[in-house]
């Protein structure tokens, strides 16, 4: 074994490296017929972050780094900058954008794997042509008294932002709606459908409503069921808006054991209009296959919350569209205000050609100002530590609440399951069942532990058996709630999706999942991977809203600390906030940012202006 393989395999006992790691790694060097240490350290790295869910490499944030714990017996300083460049470019593994290797490395000294490089290329190309095409122009004498009807004029002039999206979404192909919880970004895209199927008349406009879990379609579904419901239109056209929502996979068509899908470029989606709501969570793979298999007029509506967690997989996709949009270009401005009927003033002009297609929605009709939850989140993303725990601690905000050193989490989330454990002894209704368990929910940040997902899992199933809420010694009792942790595409099962496991009057059990269609049974023993869920991971909760939250930090201070993280955990509820502090890491999670390293901002938005 090579001096460098012996290095990898050190590294991946420290558990820096894992088993694909080192195995790219040693496929790396055999391809290109040396092992030198540049080379394989900056592939089982590359792979490395890949997993981590960046997009590539950055060399210049690695060059010079010590790599390894010495006193475990393998360390190793990475080369400078300027060598690792020259070396890696030797290697016939490595090439430049545009070449056909497995790694890229480009001018901004960012290593990639091939496929990461194409789908960030592929998805930036997308973006800015879809931003870029042919404007369309609108009937205005239909347009604008409907606008008017639709977005009625805001108490002392402001500018109704919910108004302005609609106008974009009518003009561009392209609309980016970002904004937090309550902002009203599922009753604008409600009023943008009646606006656009207004417009089409007695064309046909086929529109397709999608998000990338199927928690998130179904509550998107239901918003946008509500919303409909809300408005005052003819009836004729109220029934053209479209009310079912699916997940992205099955909207692309997922095919077992496949990264690729039945939809692509070659074979596009059979809509006129795509709306993807907690764009947020689409990785930067999804979303590029996503944007190819749009049909070639077709319209993207993308809807989520900048400030929340990136995917889980590689990318943070809609924080690089939203990074730099700030305001419209002096012409689209001027255009909108002919459009809307009123001049647009408060914005920032702005030269990137993608700002034009971003709105950004500010103001939330959930979290007034006497709402501790929109105070708090508001804090959180200043990163204002003084604030967040001022406002924790001040009595009139009732909406929020910091657990004191003596209080007990498991009691508190004991108490808030009991209503839902109840109607499941009772053989209440599974609609009533649901609605009572998606009231409440823990959250944490760690999977393991006292004070992650199956340290608290354990601990509350442990007190509702003393409180004779559930049997002892049965993995299947009803009223079990269940968190898929693996895709079963044949299932339509997928990670992050939750079930219910009940049992009928003849004894069978199965366990109940609730989709955009209404309910489907699986038999347990069908189950994918899973595990209980009366604790989430932040990251699991996303797409997810509950009345009330427990948010329990850990215990000490984590790399995965941070403050999109907090941020998203605490505005998944929308009436009470219970956070759980005792270590007092609070403070250290606001000073943390998330930085997904991409070239995709820079392919955005350094050459759109």
């Amino acid at each position: 074994m090579s001096s460098t393989k012996h290095l990898l395999y050190g590294l991946q006992v420290q558990g820096l490296f894992s088993d694909l790691d080192v195995h790219f790694a040693t496929l790396m060097g055999k391809l290109s017929k040396d092992e030198s240490q540049a080379l394989l350290l900056a592939a089982a790295l590359v792979s490395h972050v890949s997993s981590m869910g960046h997009v590539c490499l950055s060399l210049a944030e690695w060059s010079d780094q010590l790599v390894g714990d010495a006193e475990m017996g393998d360390a190793l300083r990475l080369p400078s900058l300027d060598k690792w460049r020259e070396q890696l470019l030797q290697y016939q593994v490595v090439g430049q954008p545009g070449e056909r290797t497995p790694l890229i490395l480009d001018h901004a000294d960012r290593l990639y794997l091939h496929r990461y490089w194409a789908y960030e290329q592929q998805l930036a190309i997308g973006l800015l042509e879809l931003s870029q095409a042919e404007m369309i122009t609108p009937d205005l004498s239909r347009l604008q008294p409907m606008l008017t009807q639709l977005f009625p004029v805001e108490e002392g002039g402001v500018t109704n932002w919910q108004k302005i999206a609609a106008a974009v979404s009518v003009i561009k192909r392209l609309t980016v709606i970002s904004g937090g919880p309550g902002t009203g970004k599922t009753s604008t895209v409600v009023r943008i459908l009646a606006l656009l199927l207004q417009q089409a008349g007695d064309d046909p406009l086929s529109i397709a409503l999608a998000a990338p879990t199927g928690k998130a379609a179904a509550r998107l579904q239901t918003s946008i069921q509500q919303a409909i419901n809300q408005l005052s239109l003819d009836a004729s056209l109220i029934e053209k808006i479209p009310d079912q929502a699916m997940t992205l996979h099955r909207l692309m068509g997922s095919r077992r054991d496949s990264i690729l899908f039945r939809h692509s470029a070659e074979n596009p989606l059979s809509c006129d209009l795509l709306i993807i709501d907690e764009a947020s969570m689409v990785d930067v793979a999804l979303m590029a296959k996503v944007i190819a298999a749009l049909p070639a007029q077709g319209r993207l509506i993308l809807l989520g919350d900048r400030h929340q967690l990136a995917s889980v997989e590689a990318g943070a996709v809609l924080g690089d569209i939203c990074s730099e949009g700030r305001g419209f270009s002096e012409p689209f401005r001027v255009q909108l205000g002919c459009v809307v009927g009123e001049a647009i003033s408060d914005i920032t002009p702005s030269q990137g050609v993608l700002s034009d297609s971003i709105v950004e929605l500010t103001h939330s009709y959930r979290f007034d100002q006497n709402s501790g939850i929109g105070q708090l989140a508001g804090a959180v993303n200043r990163g204002d530590s003084v604030a967040a725990l001022s406002l924790l601690e001040d009595a009139r905000f009732t909406d929020i609440h910091l657990l004191k050193r003596a209080d007990d989490p498991v009691a508190v989330a004991l108490l808030h399951y009991t209503d839902y454990l109840n109607r499941v002894k009772q053989g209440a209704p599974i609609e009533a069942i649901f609605e009572a368990y998606e009231k409440f929910r823990v959250l944490c940040v760690l999977r393991l532990g006292e004070q992650g997902v199956s340290g608290l899992n354990e601990a509350i199933y442990e007190g509702l058996v003393a409180a004779h809420l559930i049997p002892r010694g049965d993995p299947w009792y009803p009223g079990r709630p269940l968190l898929i942790t693996h895709n079963d595409h044949n299932l339509k099962l997928y990670n992050g999706d939750i079930g219910i496991l009940l049992q009928d009057q003849s004894g069978q059990k199965s366990v109940y999942f609730q989709t955009p269609d209404g309910y489907r049974t699986v038999s347990p023993s069908r189950l994918p991977r899973h595990e209980t869920a009366f604790a989430l991971t932040v990251h699991k909760s996303q797409g997810s809203e509950f009345e009330s939250v427990l948010f329990i930090l850990p215990a000490n201070d984590n790399p995965l600390l941070s403050r999109e993280l907090i941020y998203t955990g605490l505005t998944r509820s929308r009436t009470q906030l219970m956070l759980c502090d005792q270590a007092g890491v609070l403070t250290t999670a606001l000073n943390q940012r998330i930085k997904r390293t991409s070239g995709l901002k820079d392919l955005l938005w350094q050459g759109s202006h």
